[in-house]
């Protein structure tokens, strides 16, 4: 069976609120699941405790039971140090848009042309 370390939604509209839990990878998002880790509350200020809290002991007997954690629980460990972090590769996500490499293209001009003189 394929385990996941991932987030299942609760809270109303607008409020979201996630568990943390252990499931299937084949359950449902906010189905079945086998254990619950933790809780996230996203609409707390990022330097509350309560923002992300996860017991820790459980989340690694499921680590060592080769579950694999998803992309923003992985970042959660990751800030907690129970992983390593990992190099995430996503190039074209830092790289100007179109019009801000005009805008930089024009201005270097423009600042050579005046050195220039």
């Amino acid at each position: 069976m394929a385990m996941k370390i991932r987030l299942a939604r609760g809270g109303s509209k607008k409020r979201p609120f996630y568990a943390i839990v252990a499931a299937d990878s084949r359950a449902p998002r906010d189905g079945r699941f086998i254990e619950k880790l933790g809780t996230y509350a996203p609409l707390l200020p990022k330097d509350s405790e309560d923002r992300v809290r996860m017991n820790l002991e459980r989340v690694q007997h499921w680590l060592s039971q080769g579950a694999q954690p998803t992309d923003r629980v992985a970042r959660f460990l990751e800030a907690a140090g129970v992983m390593p972090r990992r190099e995430r590769a996503n190039p074209k996500k830092g790289e100007p848009g179109k019009a801000a490499r005009e805008r930089a293209e024009k201005k270097a001009a423009r600042s050579a042309e005046a050195a220039a003189e």
